[in-house]
């Protein structure tokens, strides 16, 4: 579909200025999101119908006919110059307002994208659940399709993606590979992912675990031999798997922490936060391997004990978002400030930069 001139120049501005989202309220002129901050255009404020023309430009039949069904809709957008955006359309006072995301023209390295090596080796296994969790923003997506990029340059399978919506297009290198996009290729994840297992997949990603169905299903194909990769919206170890168990009732529950036990491999927590230059926002991360001992405390529901197991797994690279921030700080990376502000335990991040650093750093 064309995408009307209006619409072009913003996204060509979001493009050039390296920002992250673009916001279309009603009441204000367009608005822009770089380095983590909302910056507001230098241009009139949008009326009511501003915005419902614009989020409709962008909307084929079918998906204006979804929108209307549901109030809310998530989908992407390609222009042959500009690239891909997603764009998240929804209800604000009855009108239609939206959020627009440029999404990548390329797959980084895992150096650009500052994430721990170990997750290179999490892409090799055959089989088990790894997960990518963070808020939104936290760059789970940019992860998920770095990994995906990976398998296909390494390994002769077949990868199937359920994605809401499909932001990086993947082209064959060695593996084939099939995405499927939420409401355009498939109704749900859940039913996506029953269908996907008569696919004859060997890897499967999952846009977001997000409901019981779609868990469930993820689960029981991680068990029977092949490799999940999914996302989820929680912002630790500990809250993911508490967060996984807690989607099921509770006469299902120790049946999911003996599921979790047995295909867990691994799970990587994101943020992104802003750089001590304030230009740019880097990667702090937290990162737990499933080993002897993570699988017994899952398996006897002692989920706070998973914080130990990171804490005595530091030689296999295992760390915790708190020794991430303190690593960035103390590489000058960011700032006091932006370390006690993202961190889990403020205080006891304060007290180890006061013990451990010269007053003049902070």
């Amino acid at each position: 579909m064309d995408i009307p001139p209006e619409m072009q120049r913003l996204l060509a501005f979001a493009r050039k200025e390296n920002a992250s989202d673009i916001h279309i309220v009603a009441g204000l002129p367009p608005m822009f999101r770089m380095n983590g901050e909302i910056v507001i255009a230098n241009l009139p404020a949008l009326t009511r119908e501003d915005t419902a023309r614009m989020s409709f430009s962008l909307l084929n039949d079918e998906q204006k006919k979804i929108f209307l069904r549901d109030w809310q809709l998530c989908c992407s957008v390609h222009d042959e110059n500009l690239g891909r955006f997603r764009v998240s359309i929804y209800y604000r006072e009855t009108n239609p307002e939206m959020a627009i995301r440029p999404v990548m023209h390329h797959v980084r390295t895992r150096e650009e994208l500052r994430l721990p090596e170990q997750i290179e080796d999490f892409t090799r296994l055959t089989s088990g659940l790894i997960l990518i969790t963070g808020p939104t923003g936290s760059g789970k997506t940019t992860t998920l399709n770095f990994m995906i990029d990976l398998i296909n340059s390494e390994r002769r399978c077949k990868i199937v993606a359920v994605e809401d919506p499909v932001e990086y297009v993947h082209r064959q290198k060695r593996a084939v590979i099939v995405q499927q996009e939420l409401y355009t290729d498939v109704k749900s994840f859940s039913s996506a992912l029953i269908h996907v297992l008569r696919q004859d997949p060997d890897v499967i990603c999952v846009g977001e675990m997000r409901d019981l169905e779609t868990t469930a299903t993820a689960l029981i194909a991680a068990e029977t031999g092949h490799l999940v990769i999914a996302t989820c919206h929680t912002s630790s170890a500990v809250q993911t798997v508490e967060r996984i168990v807690s989607i099921f009732p509770e006469n299902q529950q120790p049946q999911i922490f003996t599921q979790l036990s047995n295909c867990l491999h691994g799970i990587v927590a994101q943020r992104l936060v802003p750089a001590s230059d304030k230009k740019s926002r880097i990667l702090a991360s937290e990162l737990i391997i499933i080993n002897a001992a993570a699988r017994k405390h899952i398996r006897d529901h002692q989920i706070h004990q998973l914080l130990n197991v990171i804490q005595t797994g530091r030689k296999r690279g295992m760390h915790s978002l708190d020794e991430s921030l303190y690593e960035l700080y103390e590489a000058g990376e960011i700032t006091y400030d932006t370390a006690i502000t993202y961190s889990r335990d403020p205080a006891a991040m304060k007290d180890r930069i006061h013990q451990g650093v010269p007053k003049q750093r902070q």
